[in-house]
């Protein structure tokens, strides 16, 4: 089998020669101090190619827009903000954090009360056609060389939070539900046109998603989700479905989203992600939900690919394909992207006993 078609027949819950498997930053990108490592070991041969890994990921065209349409955002030094370099096309300030990856997000409208403010804040592009012109050209090519493809279609409750301040928009939800609807239906809008041009490029897997729930449980009620999130959720869902009706849809978020399982099954999700196990037990969501959702993840990144030994990596893997696999329906991935401390030494595991279940 291609990796096209060991993925599609994965998550069509068709016999496959091995279970599908990656390294979730293929598709969403490579923190620095990994990306560092694999360089070093993998050369002359991309991580990709080195591990023979199934997906790989596609993304839109760069902003025509200039970042200086920001200076005069208030409540924050803009000067400061722009001249870091780390404000992104949303406006939002990445301040790198002192330690790897880690980052503080600067809201540029936390605090802002005025609606009439908050209703001029300067958009992206992503909702122009521009940006997705050299989508289907670049799909096209990584289908010639056999690989299976995904694109982020971006987040609405986290990139509504990253510009407005996640306190803030938490008061919004309860005490101004006008303004949290505006900016959720300013974030679903960009997600769903970017999910269509994805899906009509021939994108074989649209990731969708939102951070919505802690380690404990959601960080909303079950009535809140349903009343600001899932309308536009559904609604990206079958724009996908009408642009292409063999792209799947993706839902990531972290944490224990047990609650959300069937409304996510009700508005179409196809894959599920990451089955986060330090709160989730994936043999059990696959017993319950299996046989109308796919899996992509479930091997730790708090624990097991950081802290373990080889030897534990190899069983949790081993574990997953023998409790999640069957059937068919899994792609193999850690649960998020690897930390600085991940040894090289648990990666190669990760793949070797990926190899050896099916041999």
């Amino acid at each position: 089998m291609t990796a096209l078609e060991r993925v599609l027949s994965a998550l069509a819950h068709r016999p496959t020669d091995r279970t599908p498997r990656l390294l979730y930053e293929e598709v969403i990108g490579y923190t620095p101090p990994i990306e560092r490592l694999l360089i070093q070991k993998c050369a002359p041969q991309t991580a990709r190619d080195y591990f023979d890994m199934d997906i790989t990921g596609v993304a839109a065209e760069p902003s025509r827009l200039p970042r200086s349409r920001f200076e005069e955002l208030p409540g924050r030094s803009a000067g400061e903000a722009l001249a870091s370099g780390q404000v992104d096309e949303w406006g939002v300030w990445w301040r790198a954090g002192t330690f790897h990856h880690f980052a503080q997000v600067e809201s540029p409208l936390r605090g802002i009360q005025d609606v009439g403010r908050l209703r001029e804040y300067p958009w992206p592009d992503l909702d122009q056609p521009h940006r997705f012109r050299s989508v289907g050209r670049r799909v096209a090519e990584l289908h010639g060389q056999g690989l299976a493809v995904a694109a982020f279609a971006g987040s609405v409750f986290e990139q509504a939070w990253y510009i407005r301040g996640l306190e803030d928009l938490m008061v919004d939800l309860v005490s101004a539900p006008e303004v949290a609807h505006y900016f959720f239906e300013r974030t679903a809008a960009f997600q769903q046109f970017a999910a269509e041009q994805f899906a009509r490029a021939g994108v074989d897997i649209i990731i969708t998603g939102d951070d919505v729930a802690g380690q404990q449980g959601l960080l909303i009620s079950l009535e809140t989700w349903r009343r600001f999130l899932k309308p536009r959720l559904a609604a990206t869902v079958r724009a996908v479905k009408r642009a292409n009706a063999s792209s799947f849809v993706f839902y990531h978020s972290d944490g224990n989203i047990e609650p959300l399982i069937p409304e996510l099954i009700e508005v179409g999700i196809d894959i599920l992600n990451p089955i986060q196990p330090e709160c989730m037990d994936p043999a059990a969501i696959k017993r319950r939900y299996g046989d109308r959702l796919s899996f992509w993840g479930t091997v730790s990144v708090q624990r097991t690919m950081p802290f373990g030994t080889p030897e534990e990596v190899r069983a949790e893997v081993r574990a997953r394909i023998r409790d999640v696999g069957y059937n068919s329906g899994l792609i193999l991935a850690p649960a998020h992207v690897l930390g600085p401390e991940t040894p090289w030494e648990n990666i190669v595991a990760f793949f070797a006993a990926a190899d050896e279940m099916c041999r």
